[in-house]
């Protein structure tokens, strides 16, 4: 604590300049390494002599030599120190969607009122509000408005009908990667893109253009209004990649899982299928066998206590009273489904499994509307991708916030 400051800050120059020898002398020339270790000794030198004007002007000289060891570099401009910085944001976004966090869009209503999926309401544009509350809305609300004109004659295919509405063939993909986004197919022109996917485009009046086209032999006729309306998008959540790497899933949290492998969806899905990923409520986990009793969802012959799940059963808010709590699959058709009646059991593999094929159960909060295990049956763990954490946006639907 007694050293002068001159003496200090000598040593750590000497020592300094070891490193810099050290780091970078695959770098120097033999000439310049000869003259810097000479420097380092003439200041080393004029320390243990304690002659200050020595050490300071040897620092001098060592200083300079170092700085002038290496060829000078063109510092980088405006334009390469941004890029450099956008490509560093880039890699770190990447690594935390691989490994840690990633952004799900929730595509349907299969989770409401919990999570909101992508809607549509029909509304003339006529009726449409100023295009400055248009804007907030977009941004508070994710609500956007849309028309869409048929550009050319189109002859189409109709697939089914939906409580007596038909059901166009309009393809569902993914718009960069991560916006919901359908096209309409027909027989003599290319697809036509529209701005939503297919439920959301019959919602808002693909649905009566396809009646049209019935009468028109199936042809949908150059200027027809295809669609017309407003879409809320759906909520924006992080999906935790990370934790299923160290602890078990728990029952009664919600949950995102790949659809890989999953035959059952590919089947039943009709106008709702098209997604690579779905969004429930894990409701079983390896051992349980399932049953339901409305409106209580039945785990290994007891009624199901979980938080989430007591309050989709007793229809507490946010849901509305026509709310019906757990409610058995719909019959129909040959397909297989898993819990139709009361009776019916649904067994889930326990953990003497093979790692990876244990299995889980998944029923959407909103289970009058959603296509899920009773339909399907099991999630593999192989299909686990994690558990929903937060609900980034929209900012005014009151699900901002950790998902519960």
């Amino acid at each position: 604590m007694f050293t002068p400051e001159w003496k200090k800050n000598a040593k750590h120059l000497c020592k300094g300049a070891a490193k810099f020898l050290n780091y970078k002398r695959d770098l120097l020339t033999e000439d310049r390494i000869a003259e810097i270790e000479s420097r380092r000794k003439d200041l080393f030198q004029a320390i243990k002599d304690k002659n200050k004007e020595r050490v300071e002007e040897a620092s001098k000289q060592l200083r300079a030599t170092c700085e002038n060891s290496l060829p000078r570099e063109k510092p980088q401009g405006w334009f390469e120190e941004n890029v450099e910085v956008m490509f560093v944001a880039i890699v770190i976004a990447l690594g935390l969607r691989a490994y840690y966090l990633q952004p799900f869009r929730i595509p349907t209503g299969s989770m409401q009122p919990t999570l909101n999926g992508i809607t549509g309401t029909p509304l003339k544009q006529e009726d449409w509000p100023s295009f400055p509350k248009r804007v907030m809305e977009g941004i508070l609300r994710g609500r956007s408005y849309e028309k869409v004109v048929n550009d050319k004659d189109r002859y189409v295919e109709i697939i089914g009908f939906d409580d007596g509405k038909p059901i166009g063939n309009v393809a569902n993909y993914q718009w960069w990667h991560f916006f919901s986004r359908s096209q309409l197919i027909s027989q003599n022109e290319k697809p036509l893109r529209l701005p939503c996917p297919s439920n959301q485009a019959h919602e808002i009046g693909l649905s009566d253009a396809y009646r049209v086209a019935l009468q028109n032999g199936k042809v949908l006729k150059k200027g027809q209004v295809l669609m017309e309306g407003y879409i809320d998008t759906g909520d924006l959540v992080f999906v935790d990649k990370f934790s299923y790497h160290f602890r078990k899933p728990k029952r009664g949290e919600v949950f995102v899982f790949d659809t890989l492998g999953i035959k059952g969806i590919q089947e039943h899905s009709g106008p709702q299928g098209g997604g690579s990923h779905y969004i429930k409520r894990l409701v079983g986990v390896p051992g349980d066998e399932l049953s339901i009793m409305e409106p209580d969802l039945i785990v290994n012959g007891k009624v199901a206590k979980e938080a989430g799940m007591r309050r989709v059963a007793e229809g507490a808010k946010p849901f509305k009273d026509e709310h019906k709590g757990y409610v058995t699959a719909h019959p129909g058709g040959s397909r297989k489904m898993y819990l139709v009646t009361p009776e019916d059991v649904l067994s889930l593999k326990d953990e003497t499994a093979k790692p990876g094929m244990r299995e889980y159960a998944a029923l959407g909060d909103n289970t009058s509307s959603s296509l899920d295990s009773r339909y399907w049956g099991s999630v593999k763990e192989y299909n686990l991708v994690g558990p929903a954490l937060f609900s980034l946006w929209p900012i005014t639907t009151g699900h901002w916030g950790f998902i519960k």
